[in-house]
């Protein structure tokens, strides 16, 4: 696909705590690599992927392939980027959340995080995939996968264990969110709670999609 060739350009955001690994699962989705040196974000980063999303119909079949331009945003995890990174959480449509399965902390922060995406996000329950990441680490693990499924189904969002030093469920994960992003579309005849800028069709804004927001809780798809 060459530049503005896209039926979609959807926009993620990767939160959770420094040095959960959120550089490097973005890295390794986009670039199929990874980076053992830790650099942190200071503020904002983004990588970009191209992906074909189809929709699987009533009857099991898959539909006609959506081209979509994913801009996946990187986070700062520290305190003191708190108020710039919150600023971005309106204009995300689905947050990929991540917590390191070898530090206790950033799970207990998860409640904290999600309770951010609450007031800031452009509705109260915004799209979200938790994902424990660092599963490679398996000695070093302090939090268990029955603790971490329990509290995704208590906020009622998807979980994955993933490792952004192999791969595994980086893909997986990602997909998911866009599955979710896109049925929520789907099923919304009203699209005025979709973020200005973040979707495109054919490549053009489309302002009858992008007219005025809807009130703070009011996307009850």
């Amino acid at each position: 696909m060459s530049d503005g060739d896209y039926d979609y350009l959807i926009k993620f955001l990767a939160l959770g705590d420094s040095g959960v690994g959120k550089t490097s699962v973005l890295y390794q989705y986009t670039d199929g690599k990874f980076n053992s040196k830790f650099i942190t974000t200071v503020g904002i980063d983004f990588r970009e992927k191209r992906v074909v999303y189809r929709a699987n119909g009533p009857d099991g079949a898959m539909g006609r392939g959506q081209r979509i331009h994913l801009q996946l945003w990187d986070t700062a995890g520290q305190e003191r980027f708190r108020s710039l990174t919150t600023a971005f959480f309106r204009d995300a449509m689905g947050f990929l959340l991540l917590f390191d399965l070898t530090n206790e902390q950033s799970f207990l922060n998860v409640r904290n995080w999600i309770s951010q995406l609450q007031m800031h996000a452009y509705c109260e329950n915004p799209d979200i995939v938790l994902c424990g990441n660092k599963s490679d680490l398996e000695d070093q693990r302090a939090v268990k996968e029955e603790e971490a499924r329990g509290l995704a189904e208590k906020y009622g969002i998807p979980y994955f264990e993933t490792s952004a030093a192999n791969g595994t469920n980086i893909s997986q994960a990602i997909e998911t969110l866009l599955d979710l992003i896109m049925k929520r579309m789907e099923r919304c005849v009203d699209k005025s709670w979709i973020p200005e800028g973040v979707v495109r069709s054919n490549g053009h804004t489309s302002a009858d999609q992008l007219n005025e927001e809807k009130p703070k809780g009011a996307c009850g798809c």
